[in-house]
């Protein structure tokens, strides 16, 4: 991962409010788990050079809430960050060099009297993580109006008991630096422990947010569970079915002539909706404007930055705004079919045989990047420790 952060003049957290900027650069596939934006995202917009005309990015702000695929970012007027989550690439990077905003939040973090009383390193080394996490968190929460969502310990994916901890562990320090729970979102895999420990937290009111769904099965349990937000990746989707076979969902979506990521999100989007459950569904991945397009309606699209430049940059005529149809929405799902095996209530036999190599295997890539950036910033943590000058 290729990371470049700019110390502005002043290290307080208000310079950054006034303008100041932090720069990442955008250079590696993990790049946009350090600063996505997910919450109830105030919807983009940039305004047409004349009164008779608009851009399609106000367009399709319109349809769906527009979402910036990028970290702290130069570009602060144009696409100005509405909510962030904090990880483990972020705390990588926040280490990679020493003068950065962020870089007292984990230096306090190493310094904490309650982790330094740990004789165990490992639980040491675990309670410098999660201290870290929220201090950069509750930093982040002064930054932005949204929501941060924080990123739970990949290493717990099969551990339902132990995501559930994990959350109540990372609350409770939120909750010392006076981040409300309101304010936070928990990033949790769609592995079945994942989404059973999802239902359990949302049922104490406890915001959650499903990542790496890539199969109707996942999405749907996701759904029945009450998380929060649902997220999909389109482009990595995409990407395996030109490369393999064998998934008969994707399979099924090619032979109707449909790109299997935008089908997985239009089937879900169309579940969600017509069956009323509260879930929002964010579609990731999103690799340009065709893609964008066949999206609108859906609640949030993460795009990058080169995708909302172009948007902001094309102006269209009051005649040519008609072109652009939502494509999901209420009334569509309500006369989407589903089959009778797709309306099962999915418990955990069911949704591991549903669940294709697809899922399976991107699922299992993903779990293996999270975990290694967290063994990463155990590694680090363990050889700095403890911080100079604190």
């Amino acid at each position: 991962m290729s990371v470049s952060l700019q110390s502005p003049p002043s290290s307080a957290v208000s310079s950054f409010q006034q303008g100041t900027r932090l720069r990442f650069s955008n250079g590696s596939p993990a790049s946009n788990l350090l600063f996505n934006f997910q919450r109830s995202f105030p919807v983009i917009r940039a305004s047409a050079l004349d009164t008779g005309s608009t851009t399609e990015l106000d367009l399709v702000s319109s349809f769906s809430e527009i979402v910036p695929d990028t970290v702290i970012f130069d570009d602060f007027e144009r696409f100005p960050p509405t909510a962030a989550t904090v990880s483990s690439s972020l705390l990588l990077g926040i280490c990679s060099l020493p003068d950065t905003i962020f870089r007292n939040a984990v230096d306090m973090a190493l310094a904490d009297s309650e982790c330094n009383k740990h004789e165990n390193s490992e639980l040491r080394l675990s309670c410098f993580s999660n201290k870290a996490l929220v201090n950069v968190g509750g930093d982040l929460a002064k930054l932005v109006p949204g929501r941060v969502s924080t990123e739970v310990d990949a290493r717990l994916a099969y551990d339902t008991h132990g995501i559930i901890r994990k959350v109540h562990d990372l609350l409770k320090l939120y909750n010392e630096v006076n981040v409300p729970p309101e304010r936070l979102l928990f990033k949790i895999p769609s592995t079945w422990q994942g989404i059973e420990a999802s239902r359990l937290l949302e049922s104490e009111g406890i915001q959650t947010h499903l990542t790496f769904v890539y199969s109707f099965a996942q999405a749907a349990a996701a759904a029945q569970a009450g998380a929060s937000v649902i997220q999909i990746f389109v482009g990595r989707l995409r990407d395996w079915s030109r490369n393999h076979s064998g998934d008969p969902e994707i399979e099924a979506a090619l032979k109707r002539g449909e790109d299997p990521g935008l089908a997985l999100v239009t089937k879900a989007y169309n579940y969600i909706h017509k069956y009323g459950h509260k879930s929002k569904l964010m579609a990731a991945a999103v690799r340009n404007k065709q893609d964008l397009f066949s999206l609108l309606g859906v609640d949030y699209i993460i795009a990058p930055l080169k995708v909302l430049q172009s948007l902001k940059e094309s102006i269209t005529t009051p005649e040519e705004k008609y072109s652009f149809v939502r494509r999901l929405s209420p009334q569509s799902a309500a006369i989407y079919k589903f089959s009778e095996e797709e309306l099962v209530k999915w418990d955990q036999l069911s949704f591991a045989s549903a669940v294709g190599p697809a899922a399976v295997e991107l699922l299992a890539s993903g779990l293996d990047g999270y975990a290694n950036q967290a063994n990463r910033v155990e590694e680090l943590f363990e050889k700095i420790w403890p911080p100079p000058n604190v």
